[in-house]
């Protein structure tokens, strides 16, 4: 990643808030259910971390104080590469907030007891792919 270049120009979007270190390691769980049953659809996905540091002007690491961690977000892929969804975890909620760009809808809520429906959400957007599954 080159400098100030941002997941959001991978991803879509990117949490404005960032999160604790134990927020950020529950988070990480949640997403790495969904991409171990993921992985045996055989969907491709990658957990995306996003770490701000913020730089002085002679461009040297500020305190401590000056990093965040945003939540993590789990990225789902057709074949082709193509990304059909974006999936985190709600700060307050803990539900599944599933974004499918390809349909074009807001973020579906999925509770966070149900990650075979997450996982059905985005085999439904990998078929409407075009070019189905890999």
């Amino acid at each position: 990643m080159t400098l100030g270049q941002t997941t959001a120009r991978f991803t879509g979007e990117r949490s404005a808030e960032p999160v604790t270190s134990a927020t950020g390691e529950k988070h990480d769980r949640a997403l790495a259910v969904v991409q171990r049953l993921l992985a045996a659809e055989r969907v491709r996905s990658r957990a995306v971390h996003t770490i701000t540091l913020k730089l002085s002007q002679d461009g040297r690491p500020l305190s401590l104080a000056e990093r965040g961690r945003h939540a993590p977000e789990l990225v789902a892929y057709g074949d082709g590469g193509r990304m059909v969804a974006t999936v985190t975890v709600g700060s307050r909620s803990g539900c599944y907030l599933v974004r499918l760009p390809v349909a074009g809808v807001a973020a579906q809520t999925v509770s966070a007891d149900q990650p075979h429906a997450v996982v059905d959400l985005v085999l439904a957007a990998t078929r409407g792919d075009g070019r189905g599954r890999t």
